[in-house]
């Protein structure tokens, strides 16, 4: 090779080194890994780890299973994620939204802490890690376009709130019925006033407080110390590990277990997560099936969406369909030692990034200190007290309902407001699943009425311009003999019907009229039963010595014209280029027409 010649990479190896890429993206970061990363990795593995283990605890609690199952879902997920996920510092584990949608589905099966409860947790894993590959193989990343913002806002603001109030009984230290209904869960707890444990009221509001405090005050008063953001971040963040210690250490020292009543967390088996065989029974996997595939898709949206705002922060991007088979992975992995179904988190995803992590190394890091921390550290969580594992559950959900959203979409659109309300109301009244399916039914429904009955406008020219604009807004230029139109929409089956009898009602509005144009430059998709209202559209005009003619048909749209014979039927009609072309030439028509007859 000449001095100086800069070495080829052979096309073959290029498009190996490009499919394991694809197939495995640990990879790629591994192979472009630099020094300079380790730091910011490092810091950021041990800041998340010790906010992920009291919270794993916790919404294990929350999902009915024993707290050390929360502490198996953090070890292998995150590394099979770190393996094939698309993002570089998204934090997967168990969350609470899909704690609360596991403990409603589980609990109509098995009673808590049975074998055949931990054994569906499992089954439910395993079912929601299969799913997530099964969609990211048939590349249905797009998915995350079909659920709007509303439907997803209304859900999760109730859903917090039903967290909140699922976590009544251990912050009041009674055993209060299960049930998804707030009225009957505080109506069940006002009756058992007399057996209130005050003691771990009194721990579980000081919880409460201090992580406010840690998270909210100490934040900014350590920056108005003069330190930097990352670090008021890192340090804040510790706040549920050091309640942890404090409330626990207090409740040892004080014997506030036998003393007061208060309830802890007792023995947690020391030890990485035992293999394990989710069960393959066909009757469970078919009652599970809705709950795995809402879980599937919840999961998916919430982790996708921390994903993309984190990625688009450093100018990095995220795949969708890679997000499904990472999640997958995480999923099945957890299925098999000992887990429950995880996705990634919005917290701990902004804390992890915040903290410095620049590659998915950050994950195996905090992966390696919960394995070290069920290996060596469980004994000490002995005499935990559940209020405080309930005062983290409630100030991590706290922040999740949104109750400005209603407000401000009723502004802008009550129709979406009302897809925000109806969700949020369905979610608290009948449960985390039908509430969903009922956001989205509605939403559906508004999105079908809105463009069942599309925006139609008569238009006229500007000035001595090209542009044309609505007549009932803007100072226009019209003709007569020439009535032109713009549809605001595309046209499918359930608008085709509102669009002919909309144009046939402004022909009789404007009996002069002896030509249509209709302008669709806002047309990108006519459907069959459109084509069909059209061609009836032309025929019904032709009757009635009218001419019906189409200005700015898009490229794609004209694509399938040709396909058909319509054109042909459109004679006399023509397509023309633009607005201004049908109206220059359709007036000139009617100048020559008229100076004939004279």
């Amino acid at each position: 090779m000449a001095s100086g010649a800069v070495p080829v990479k052979s096309p073959l190896r290029a498009s190996i080194a490009g499919q394991i890429n694809k197939t495995l993206p640990a990879a790629h970061w591994i192979s472009t890994y630099e020094r300079q990363y380790l730091t910011g990795d490092i810091t950021a593995g041990v800041i998340t780890a010790i906010m992920l283990a009291p919270q794993a605890m916790a919404y294990a609690m929350l999902a009915g299973l024993p707290p050390q199952t929360g502490l198996y879902a953090s070890i292998v997920p995150l590394i099979l994620y770190a393996g094939f996920g698309s993002s570089r510092t998204l934090a997967v584990g168990p969350v609470a939204l899909v704690s609360l949608i596991t403990a409603d589905a589980l609990g109509s099966i098995a009673g808590q802490g049975t074998e055949a409860y931990i054994n569906a947790a499992l089954a439910l894993a395993i079912m929601v890690g299969l799913m997530n590959l099964a969609l990211g193989f048939l590349r249905a990343g797009f998915l995350v376009n079909f659920m709007s913002h509303p439907v997803i806002s209304g859900f999760t603001s109730a859903a917090a709130i039903v967290i909140g109030f699922s976590q009544l009984k251990h912050v009041l230290g009674v055993d209060l019925p299960r049930s998804h209904n707030i009225i009957e869960i505080v109506g069940n707890a006002a009756g058992m006033f007399s057996e209130f444990k005050w003691m771990t009221i009194g721990i579980a509001a000081a919880g409460v407080v201090f992580l406010v405090v840690s998270n909210g005050w100490l934040n900014g008063y350590l920056k108005s110390r003069g330190l930097s953001e990352e670090r008021a971040i890192q340090i804040s963040r510790t706040g549920p590990l050091f309640l942890v210690l404090a409330s626990t250490i207090a409740v040892w020292a004080l014997a506030l277990a036998a003393t007061h009543g208060v309830a802890i967390v007792g023995d947690i088996p020391s030890g990485l997560p035992p293999i394990s065989v989710p069960p393959f029974e066909p009757g469970l996997w078919r009652a599970l099936a809705p709950t795995a595939a809402l879980i599937t898709l919840i999961g998916f949206l919430e982790s996708v969406s921390v994903a993309k705002a984190l990625a688009a922060k450093r100018r990095q991007k995220i795949d969708p369909n890679r997000e499904f088979v990472g999640l997958g992975f995480a999923n099945i992995g957890a299925a098999f030692t000992g887990g429950y179904p995880v996705t990634g988190g919005f917290s701990r995803s902004s804390v992890n990034f915040q903290a410095g992590a620049a590659t998915p190394l950050a994950s195996i890091i905090t992966a390696g200190l919960i394995a070290l921390t069920v290996l060596f550290l469980t004994p000490i969580f002995y005499f935990l007290p559940k209020a405080v594992l309930a005062a983290i559950i409630i100030t991590a959900v706290a922040g999740l309902v949104d109750w400005r959203m209603p407000k401000r979409l009723w502004r802008y659109d009550r129709a979406e407001a009302m897809s925000v309300i109806v969700t949020f109301l369905a979610v608290l009244t009948f449960g985390v699943e039908i509430g969903i399916v009922a956001g989205v039914v509605f939403s559906i429904l508004v999105f079908l009425g809105k463009t069942a009955k599309p925006h139609i406008a008569i238009i006229g020219r500007v000035g001595t311009s090209e542009h044309f604009r609505n007549i009932l807004r803007h100072e226009v230029h019209t003709d007569p003999k020439i009535l032109m139109m713009r549809i605001d929409e595309n046209l499918y089956f359930a608008n085709s019907n509102y669009f002919e009898e909309q144009i046939l009602h402004a022909m009789a509005n404007h009996q002069s009229a002896e030509n249509v144009v209709i302008n669709c430059n806002a047309i990108n998709m006519i459907d069959g039963s459109a084509m069909e209202a059209l061609e009836a559209l032309v025929e019904n005009l032709r009757e009635g010595g009218v001419t019906l003619h189409l200005a700015e048909v898009k490229g794609p749209v004209m694509d399938r014209l040709l396909k058909t014979d319509f054109l042909d039927r459109l004679k006399p009609g023509k397509v023309f280029l633009s607005a201004y072309d049908a109206m220059i030439e359709l007036e000139s028509q009617l100048n020559a027409n008229s100076d004939a007859v004279k």
